[in-house]
This record gives C-alpha cells, sequence and structure tokens, in this order.
C-alpha cells in the first residue's frame, strides 16, 4: 500500500489524539490511570519531539541566515536593485507581522479558557524542566538595542538569546558577502552544507511529527476537552483574515503606487504561480512557474525578476513572518501568558528575521515558531494545536510568499536603467544555483 503523504499522517495524528483525548477526559477526568498515561507516554513523547526541533533551531537559523545574506552579494555593487529589494523586504514584512499582533490582539482568538483551567496548564508547564531559556524582555527600547549586539555570540546561544545570534548571523553574512577570496568561497560552502545538514535533519524529525502531534494533543484534550477545538477553529480564522488582508491590500496598493501597475492585471497574470504555490506549499518548488509568468504576463525585465525571486523565495516571506505572529501572541492568549509592547516587539523583531532565515519548504516555519514560544516563556507543547492544521495555513501562507516575490519584483523593476539592470544580472546568475 502506497504510503500516505506527511501532511494525512499529521492531520491524522490530530485527529487521533484530540478525540483520544477528548474521550479520555469525558470518562475518565481526573482519574488516576489518566494522569498516568498523560505523565509517563502521551508528555514524554510530546516533549522528545519538540526537544529535537530545539535541538535544531540553532545551526539551521544561523546557516540559513548567513547564506541568504551572503547570497544578496556586495549590496554596493548591486546598487539601487539591491537596496530597493532590502528595503522591500523589510518594510513589507514588517507590515505583515504588525498587521497579524494587531487582529490577534483586538479579536483575541486565544480567550474564553477557564482561569482554574489555564493555571493548571502553567503548573503543568512549569513543573516540566524548560525546553529553552527564556530571554527576559529588555525594560526599554534602548535595552532592547543594546541586547540585540551580542558581546560573545557562543554565551547568547546558550544563553537561548537567539535574537542576538540572528544579529551574528546577520552581521557575518555581510562580511562573507564582502569577502571574495577562495577561503571565504570555502567556508561559504561549508556554511551551506551546515544548512543542508540542518533540513535533512529537520525533515527526519518532522517525519515523527504525526507521533509528536497525537501525544501533544492528546496532553491538551484530555486536560481541556473539546472546547479547545473552538479557539483552535478561531486562530484558524484569524490567520486566513490576516493572510487576505496583505494580498488583496497591501500587495494591490504596493503594486500600484509603487510599482505603478494595475492590480487587476497583476493577479490575472500571477495566476498560475499563486495556485502552484497553493498546491504545494513550497516557496521553493514554485520559483521556476513563479519566473515564467513574472517574464510572459507581467513583461518584467528577466534581471530584476530573475534576481528577486530567487533571492525571495528563501529571504522575503511575508506570508511566514505573519503566520508566526499570529501563532505566537495566540498561544500566550491560550496561556494566560502576558507579554507587554515590548514583547510583542520582540516577537515581532525577530518574526521578521525568521521570515529571512525560513526555509522555503513545506512545514518550514515550525521550528521559528517553537524557538519563539520558549523566548518569551510560552509552553512549547501548544504547537501540537498548531501542527494538526498547518498543511492547510501553509499552502495559505506559501501563496502569499510567492505573491510577495512577484509584488516585489514589480516594485522593484519600476525606473531601473539599463545600466541598473545590467549590475543585477550576474547576482541574479549567482542566486538561482
Amino acid at each position: 500500500m502506497k504510503r500516505l503523504p506527511l501532511h494525512t499522517r499529521m492531520l491524522l495524528g490530530f485527529v487521533i489524539g484530540a478525540a483520544a483525548g477528548v474521550a479520555a477526559h469525558l470518562l475518565f477526568r481526573d482519574s488516576a490511570g489518566l494522569q498516568t498515561v498523560v505523565r509517563y507516554v502521551s508528555q514524554p513523547i510530546g516533549q522528545i519531539f519538540l526537544r529535537l526541533l530545539f535541538m535544531l533551531v540553532l545551526p539551521l537559523l544561523f546557516s540559513a541566515l548567513v547564506l541568504g545574506v551572503a547570497g544578496l552579494g556586495d549590496v554596493r555593487r548591486l546598487g539601487r536593485v539591491g537596496l530597493k529589494m532590502l528595503a522591500y523586504t523589510v518594510v513589507v514584512s514588517g507590515i505583515a507581522v504588525v498587521l497579524g499582533v494587531t487582529l490577534v490582539n483586538v479579536l483575541r482568538p486565544g480567550d474564553g479558557m477557564e482561569p482554574e483551567v489555564r493555571a493548571r496548564l502553567l503548573e503543568a508547564a512549569a513543573s516540566r524542566s524548560q525546553t529553552v531559556a527564556r530571554v527576559e524582555a529588555p525594560k526599554t527600547g534602548l535595552d532592547l538595542l543594546i541586547q540585540i549586539v551580542p558581546d560573545n555570540p557562543l554565551r547568547a546561544a546558550a544563553n537561548g538569546d537567539m535574537l542576538a545570534v540572528m544579529f551574528f548571523a546577520l552581521f557575518f553574512g555581510i562580511g562573507l558577502a564582502q569577502v571574495r577570496s577562495a577561503a571565504a568561497r570555502r567556508l561559504e560552502e561549508a556554511i551551506e552544507g551546515l544548512y543542508d545538514v540542518s533540513m535533512r535533519l529537520i525533515g527526519m524529525v518532522i517525519q515523527f511529527a504525526p507521533v509528536g502531534v497525537a501525544a501533544l494533543l492528546f496532553t491538551l484534550t484530555a486536560e481541556l476537552g473539546y472546547e479547545i477545538l473552538g479557539q483552535l477553529a478561531r486562530y484558524v480564522g484569524v490567520v486566513l483574515l490576516a493572510l487576505c488582508l496583505h494580498q488583496f491590500v497591501v500587495y494591490s496598493l504596493a503594486v500600484r503606487f509603487l510599482g505603478r501597475m494595475h492590480p487587476w492585471k497583476f493577479f490575472r497574470g500571477i495566476e498560475e504561480a499563486m495556485l502552484t504555490a497553493f498546491s504545494t506549499a513550497s516557496s521553493n518548488a514554485t520559483l521556476p512557474t513563479a519566473l515564467r509568468v513574472a517574464e510572459d504576463n507581467l513583461r518584467l525585465p528577466p534581471q530584476i525578476s530573475r534576481f528577486v525571486l530567487t533571492i525571495g523565495s528563501t529571504a522575503n516571506q511575508n506570508g511566514t513572518a505573519l503566520f508566526e505572529g499570529v501563532t505566537v501572541l495566540f498561544l500566550a492568549q491560550f496561556y494566560g501568558v502576558p507579554l507587554g509592547i515590548l514583547e510583542q516587539g520582540l516577537v515581532v523583531l525577530v518574526c521578521v528575521l525568521g521570515g529571512i532565515g525560513t526555509a522555503g519548504v513545506p512545514a518550514g516555519s515550525i521550528p521559528v515558531v517553537a524557538l519563539i514560544l520558549g523566548m518569551v516563556g510560552i509552553p512549547p507543547e501548544g504547537i501540537g494545536l498548531i501542527l494538526g492544521v498547518d498543511r492547510f495555513l501553509d499552502m495559505c501562507r506559501t501563496t502569499l510568499n510567492v505573491t510577495g516575490d512577484l509584488a516585489a519584483a514589480v516594485v522593484v523593476s519600476r525606473g531601473e536603467s539599463p545600466a541598473a539592470l545590467a549590475l543585477a544580472a550576474p547576482a541574479a546568475t549567482a542566486g538561482s544555483g
């Protein structure tokens, strides 16, 4: 019999874990036997799955960020084309995350749990060993700025200060892009090897996800019952609303006023790429289709479209950044973990950086979400709720990612001279390798 696809097995794990947990909640609530099963079976399995994810976050994010920045090449050589791409990525990704965070704060999809139940969940989570050390939020914006810069990147990694590690990776990538020696290229190849190995190991861990999802969902639903599924439905609704607003409002405005192209023409032209992105849930797999529609349908300069779309497939993940921000704040509300303005700002910043360092493959954002949860003190086992519906949301946010790459190509192409296009051409060729 043909083996079921991973996303189908994850959905089955979600259904089986949730159904078994609800049944146990209704039939054996507060019984010693149920507590024994949770303590010695479902919790350990779920924690092992989470620890495997956390184990690989550091090498994956470091290598992805370094390669993402180094892949941009020397910004001085790229000139205006590279700077426009960089500015678009940061600004639009920031808008995406702020939009998602705002909707979560307004609509409050994670609220509704009884205070005593939430207290028991937090107490149970605190009684287990912490998977990732929490980084205390800075007291002021100036403290945040200072804290981003690590005095010792190894110590920052050991303390779980991933924002400082991300800064070091970005800084390291800039240096790697500036040095064109043979030794620097060998170092880049070694970091690419680290990225390939990390991705392979993440793929192996994700194969264990159906079991991990079932265990995490059983633990939660055995404690909470079926009410948890209503909150999950509200979460999915908020994610879809945020994605739609960004897709059809923010991108339409960007294409119309920055790219001087009618939004109707833009969306009609990229329809094939959007469908491919939705069906594959992979920005990388959609890249050939996106390149073709950019040149044939949108009539963009090939030098610009190849450069922007190749870099964007890994570094311009607006939908992923939005999804990560919504997920973290939803789980903060679900567990009753208060996040102030500075902590939410920290989440926004990490999500924007995570959009650069997230692999353009299905479920590539899961390690980043797990990382942020640990950073701000949210019980990581809450990710089990998300994994059950992640495939559908992954398809939706990948569509947004690819649309954002094509919108960036439209914006960057506007007003570029033949000389600028010639400068961008070598970078586009290098990036596509």
